[in-house]
């Protein structure tokens, strides 16, 4: 991967270097990384309920989708503006960051003034103009895998943001599409570990995107945390039969307390047998 000048965990003179990102009271890279929340903003009652919830329970950044790229043009697009000021202000009642999905390069500096992180969603992986005008700001941003991406497009698609002048990039993996159809994608965790060897950015794991499965969040969490990831982002609903999105893969605050109290054990384990990386 010769073209990888800037994500290149080897720098120019042989050393290994590792990014760590400062995002409100936590390092992303140093500290481990639990972003939670519901796939869609629905409502100002719903956004403060459930970020008050994921809290409680430990995670350290709050998710939610105002502007969401749906497969179906019928399908609930987000409440836009009104979306990003509902999770604005349940990340400052609660003090947690938050991020948001950016699909369109005309709202990159609109959502910017509302949110913590930006998220590049796997269908804009490669969408290099984006890549490019979310490089401009100095918000961090978190790039998923897109769906049928290379490890090599992946880092690229990395690379063009750092390239743009942005160097606060959050990789994250959450599942490509083969021919298995029990779960909505396949989980790689044989990228974590690639990723964290060749590049030195932070990588964090998707489960809920990369298995759609409740049932599966759930050990495909641990395993994310024992391939050696920086962090989780775990979709979490109040009433997930009610959700109007992705209703499938979003755990309830109090499954979501449950797994938070694995995830401490796990990565107890794993710094204590394994060891992390510094």
């Amino acid at each position: 991967m010769k073209n990888l000048k800037l994500v290149n965990r080897i720098d120019d003179n042989g050393a290994k270097r590792k990014t760590e990102i400062k995002i409100g009271n936590i390092t992303v890279g140093k500290d481990f990384l639990v972003i939670a929340g519901p796939c869609s903003v629905e409502s100002e009652e719903q956004i403060m309920t459930i970020a008050k919830a994921v809290k409680s329970s430990g995670a350290n950044m709050l998710r939610g989708g105002a502007y969401k790229p749906r497969t179906s043009p019928y399908s609930f697009q987000g409440l836009g503006r009104v979306g990003l000021q509902y999770l604005s202000k349940a990340g400052l009642e609660t003090g947690l960051p938050i991020i948001t999905e950016v699909v369109d390069t005309r709202d990159v500096y609109l959502i910017s003034e509302y949110t913590d992180v930006l998220q590049i969603g796997a269908r804009n992986m490669q969408n290099f103009s984006l890549l490019v005008e979310v490089g401009k700001v100095r918000k961090p941003v978190l790039l998923k895998r897109g769906m049928n991406a290379t490890i090599e497009e992946w880092l690229n698609c990395a690379e063009y943001i750092l390239n743009a002048g942005n160097p606060n990039v959050i990789l994250c993996e959450r599942g490509i599409r083969t021919h298995e159809t029990y779960t909505r994608n396949t989980l790689d965790l044989s990228a974590v570990a690639a990723a964290k060897g060749l590049t030195h950015l932070p990588v964090v794991v998707d489960p809920s995107h990369a298995t759609g499965r409740i049932d599966l969040i759930h050990p495909m969490t641990l395993s994310s945390i024992m391939a050696g990831c920086d962090g989780l982002e775990i979709e979490v609903h109040s009433s997930p039969n009610d959700a109007l999105s992705d209703n499938d893969q979003q755990l309830t605050p109090s499954q979501f307390n449950s797994l938070m109290k694995d995830i401490k054990e796990t990565l107890a384990f794993r710094e204590n047998i394994i060891g992390i990386d510094k």
